[in-house]
């Protein structure tokens, strides 16, 4: 789920704008990749999406949902 909805952020950033997807890309490194598992996953993940994740991009992935 949290691959998925962390992906989906790029999508949602347009995945033919490379300006914005730098700028998801490098939120991903800083946050993420940087953190890893200093701390906990829902807040690393939170701190990237600005939100709790949801299921909806998974579902959407796997073509159970529009």
């Amino acid at each position: 789920m949290l691959s998925a909805d962390a992906f989906a952020a790029f999508e949602e950033a347009g995945l033919d704008d490379e300006q914005k997807l730098a700028q998801v890309g490098h939120r991903f490194r800083d946050t993420v990749l940087a953190l890893g598992g200093s701390q906990h996953p829902m807040k690393v993940f939170t701190a990237f999406r600005g939100r709790e994740p949801n299921t909806t991009a998974l579902l959407r992935h796997n073509g159970l949902a529009a």
